[in-house]
């Protein structure tokens, strides 16, 4: 499965920002799909992340009412929409595949990463 994200960019606080992931493969369908993001000095961090279905999902408490993950599987695409954009919310985001849960270590699939800046 190969993975490729979009729609990062410069963005004043408070606004938003929606990013999406085009995956590869006929198998999408069947995995479990993530969002981290990594600001500069900083370890790797769990955002959000959605089961393969679209039934369930899960949240970082600093994202919870903020960001939303979906998915459309017939466009093989997930997405994150980010309202509410505070200037500690920049980061490059990654979107992950086929792994579960909060630690980067379980997904086995990446994508390159995309830029979000947000300015005060």
């Amino acid at each position: 499965v190969q993975l490729v994200e979009s729609g990062g960019g410069l963005v004043q606080a408070g606004g938003s920002l929606r990013l999406s992931c085009a995956a590869s493969g006929r198998t999408f369908s069947r995995y479990t799909m993530g969002w981290f993001r990594q600001a500069p000095g900083k370890e790797r961090e769990f955002v959000a992340v959605i089961s393969w279905r679209g039934g369930s999902t899960y949240y970082a408490d600093s994202m919870k009412g903020r960001f939303t993950i979906s998915r459309d599987n017939a466009k093989n695409t997930v997405y994150l929409q980010m309202n509410s954009l505070k200037p500690e919310d920049t980061a490059v985001y990654y979107c992950a595949g086929g792994g579960w849960g909060t630690p980067p270590s379980s997904y086995a699939y990446w994508g390159q990463g995309t830029q979000v800046t947000v300015s005060s």
